[in-house]
Parts: C-alpha cells; structure tokens; sequence
C-alpha cells in the first residue's frame, strides 16, 4: 500500500552537502525559467502578473515540501488559462479564489480517499484533445496583443475573440507586430544555440530593448504590462475569499475541472519525471499536497497551479533530485517579485503573446493529435475531435463532461457486443465415438446448457434475460467461467431466469462462478435460493449434478 508520506521526509534520511549544492543551483535556473511564463500565464488568466508569481512561491513551495515527488516543480501551467479567464470575466477574481479552493479541497479528498490511480481511466483521446483545444484557445487569445490590435468590444469566449480579431484587423500595430515576430524567431531559434539560457528570458530582455532603447518602438507606441496592468511587488498576502451557498452551487462545476486537470497533469509529470531520475512518486500523497497548495495559492491572491512538466524536467537535467530544489524556484521568484517586480512593467505586450505561442506550440501535441486521427478507431477519433472542437467553440467543463460521457456510452457498447450467450451443441450417441467428438462432453438427456462469455451488465442484459426451456428439460446449467463481473441489471435478468426455472420445475445449476459475480449473488441471496448443491466448482461437477436430477 502507497504510502502517505511527503518525498521529502524521505529523502533527508540520505542527503548530503554535494545534492544541497545541485538542488540550488537547480532551484535558481528552474526560477529564472519560471519568471517569464509564470508572469505570461498569468496574464493569458485574466489576472495580474504578480500573481502568476504568488502562485508559483507559494503552490510551488507547499506542493514540493508535502509532494509524492522526488523532483516536482509546480506553478501556473496553460492548461488552466482558458478556465481561469472564464471564471474571473464571470465571477472575478472572489469567484476564481472561491472554485480554486473547492478543487484544492477535492484533490485532497482524492489523496485521502486512496484515487491516485484512477486518473489513468482518464482515455487518453479526451485529455489528447482538449490539451489541444487549449492550446489553440491560448493562441487565439494572444492574436490581439500580439498584433497590436485595438478591440471594440472586450469578447471572453474563443468563438467571439476570433470574431472580434477580423472586425478589428485594420487596427494592426506594426511595430508591436515587428516586437512580436523578433522575439517568437528567439522563442524558436535560441534552443538552438543555447541549452542553458531559456529562450524565453532571452526574448523578454530583447524586447524589453526594442521598447527601451528604439525611439520608433518607445513612447507608448507598443504597450506593455505596465500600459495595461499595475504591476506591484508586494509579497503575497492573505486574503479571504467571499463565500456563499449560491456562488459554491455556480463553481462546483469548474472546481471539478480544476481538480480533475490539475490532477491529470501533475501525476503525467510525476511518471514523466520518474523515467527521468529512475523512481517512483507517491501520488496519493502528490494528490494531496497539490490540494493544499491550491488551496495556500486562493488564500494568498494566486491562482490554480499543478505539476509543470517543462519546468520539472529543467529540474532534473540541471542536477535537481529532491523537492528541496523546487523549495529554493520558490524562494528565488519570491526575492525576484520584491526586488524586480517593478521591472516587469518594462516587458511588452507581443512579447508576452509570442511566448505563449511557443507555450500553446509545445502543450498542442499535434503529431499525436495526427497519429491518434490516422491510428485509433472511428468511435475513439470521434471522441478525440468533439473533445477537441468543444473545448474551442464551448468550454473545458462542458468538452470533458461530453467526452467522458461519450466514452463510457462507447465502452459499454463495446463490452455489450463482446458479451455472448452460447447453447451447447448436442451430439446423437452414434457419433459419440467420432474422433472430432471426443472433446466433447456428454451431457444428461434432461439438461441444457449455456455458456456465458463477457461482463453480465446492464448494457448486455437483454441477452441472458430468456432462455429457451424446451418440454422434458428439468436442469439448466449456466457455465459462468467467462463472466468477470456482473452489476443490478444483470442480477434482476439472472433472478427472472432463476424464477421461469421454478415455473416449469427446472433446477437452476450455476458453474464455475468467479469471486466478484458469487458475491454479487451471494449477497443477493440468490445463492440461497438455487441451494449451495447447485453451484458448482466445474461444469464436470455440473453435469454430474444435472444426471442425478430424477425426471
């Protein structure tokens, strides 16, 4: 059994001066990679660029000091900006507090309640399709910033953003376009030449320069933050959140998805991460932690915040092994934000969105996308596209909702076409010596039997609601050694059949019934009621019990 203990408890018992010089210098770059995409990614929310740093200091700190990982950075990710946009354009910025401590509180309840492992029955062509819907949200998202342009109306959702984007194209800022492209060809360009300074930085100082140092791009000619947002370097305070029966009923279903997304993508970092260094996380414990930093973050004016896989797995090539290196990213953009915040105001608005571009290219997942449309059957490509084409057009609650249902609706589908029903073919006594009979079983004049294959569930219970019973018959196995499970629906089909045998005087024989069906039945009180001496360990015991039934 997991245990629910933090990583960091653990490792201490080992650790020694050498890992605390690697986690640190780890700490500082991981930090130095965060700054940027902490503060883009804030503002991609709908919120202000500080606090993309409040949640990266304080969900970072918590979640790496009680996490199930050796190596887990956490922070703001773009998987939550959509969502988190929505939520504070409807219910502000008391709304967003409010849904992100309800989703820190599931998580928790997920790690207590042992649901770690469940998230892997999340199908990989729903979370395949809306990461890619979010990423294409992200992008839409960014087109006005990074053109420059000047929008009539202030749309919130994608459909009306890329409406809004073609009424106002004549309004295109060339310079913030020129600032834009320079610092998405760095983005593209930079990992090229360099491993060691993110890409990301390098922009941020250039076009910092292009606005600072060029007259033709100076003088408010190109926004940035500060044009358009108050940047303050205050440290993250405590804030409480508004609360309300009325608003908790309207978030209970984005504080689901919050929980569920942030869940999906911190353990896919864990396991990432885990091949990464040859361990082995906790998530049950990782769960937790994530719970409590979401819930740490709302309270002190941040934002939701999950496992970020670029950032852990800048972790672990830079010599970080254990969560004191994401402890010291946190303390360092904490320094950073009272020291420098100020600065940030200097950085440009296209700046920004070519830094989420890059964000939204590497999160799409496009040539799985391709793969997954090219490889997977036509049921499961359905799913991957309306996922996809939902999180776009709607939202990430309703495209998870509908593809999670979609999914179980063609599950049981393809369960209920597995599950058969078989009578038994019945040989005369005159080819009883053929050679291609001998495999067969002899069975007694008064007896019929059938075999069923599959789960015996609500979507296959029509197949096993009747059998045939023809005169003379007085037993009836069913041989039951394919059925793994069976559910209420199939237990009401099975007592029908059970009751139609004691009308026409039949004896109901069950063999070889598996541990999850007998107790079902057991339970039930079928068991009781077709008599231990008819429940049978084989169908050789079966039919052994069917020939000494007096006709």
């Amino acid at each position: 059994m997991e245990k629910l203990k933090p990583k960091l408890f653990s490792v201490m018992k080992t650790y020694s001066k050498q890992q605390l010089v690697k986690d640190l210098i780890a700490g500082v770059i991981v930090a130095i990679i965060a700054l940027p995409l902490s503060i883009a990614l804030a503002i991609a929310s709908g919120v202000g660029p500080e606090q993309g740093l409040y949640t990266a200091i304080v969900a970072g700190f918590i979640i790496a000091f009680l996490g199930g990982s050796r190596v887990q950075v956490s922070g703001p990710t773009a998987a939550f900006a959509t969502i988190v946009a929505g939520i504070v354009a409807n219910q502000g910025l008391s709304g967003l507090a409010l849904a992100t401590i309800m989703a820190g509180l599931i998580l928790v309840l997920m790690g207590l309640f042992k649901m770690g492992s469940l998230i892997k029955f999340i199908p990989h062509t729903i979370t395949t399709g809306f990461t890619a819907g979010i990423a294409v949200t992200i992008v839409v998202g960014q087109i006005k910033d990074f053109l420059g342009l000047t929008f009539q109306n202030k749309p919130v959702e994608t459909m009306d953003k890329v409406q809004e984007v073609f009424r106002c194209i004549t309004t295109t800022n060339l310079k913030a376009l020129i600032v834009g492209a320079v610092c998405l060809l760095i983005l593209i360009v930079w990992p090229k030449l360099s491993k060691t300074i993110p890409g990301s930085l390098i922009a941020v100082l250039v076009g910092i320069l292009m606005v600072k140092c060029i007259p033709a791009f100076g003088h408010d000619q190109v926004n940035t933050i500060g044009t358009l947002y108050q940047v303050s370097a205050k440290p993250p305070t405590f804030v409480a959140p508004t609360i309300s029966f009325s608003l908790i009923r309207q978030l209970l279903p984005n504080a689901f998805t919050i929980a569920i997304l942030a869940a999906i993508e911190s353990l896919l970092s864990c396991v990432v991460s885990d091949g990464m260094i040859g361990s082995q996380h906790r998530s049950n414990m990782e769960l937790v932690a994530l719970g409590c930093g979401n819930i740490c973050s709302a309270l002190f004016g941040g934002i939701p915040a999950t496992g970020a896989i670029a950032r852990t797995a800048a972790n672990v090539k830079n010599g970080g092994r254990t969560p004191i290196a994401a402890m010291v990213h946190a303390l360092v953009l904490f320094l950073i934000l009272v020291v420098f915040m100020p600065y940030a105001a200097w950085i440009p608005m296209p700046t920004i969105a070519a830094i989420l571009f890059m964000v939204a290219y590497n999160m799409c997942g496009w040539r799985e996308f391709v793969y997954l449309c090219k490889t997977s059957p036509m049921s499961d490509v359905v799913v991957l596209v309306l996922t996809f084409g939902l999180t776009v057009i709607f939202d990430l609650v309703v495209a998870i909702f509908v593809g999670m249902v979609l999914t179980a609706i063609l599950f049981m589908k393809r369960m209920a076409d597995v599950t058969q029903v078989q009578g038994w073919k019945y040989i005369d006594e005159e080819d009883e010596n053929d050679e291609m009979n001998l495999r067969f079983k002899k069975v007694p004049a008064n007896t019929v039997v059938f075999e069923i294959i599959g789960p015996m569930f609500f979507g296959a219970a029509q197949k096993f609601a009747n059998f045939p019973l023809d005169s003379g018959v007085n037993a009836m196995i069913l041989r039951m050694r394919g059925v793994p499970a069976i559910d209420a629906t199939a237990l009401k089909s099975l007592n029908q059949v059970y009751q139609t045998c004691q009308k026409n005087n039949v004896v109901l024989i069950l063999s070889h019934v598996q541990q999850q069906p007998y107790h079902v039945l057991e339970h039930a009180g079928l068991i009781q009621k077709v008599g231990q001496e008819n429940i049978c360990e084989n169908i050789d015991v079966a039919l052994e019990r069917a020939a000494s039934i007096k006709k």
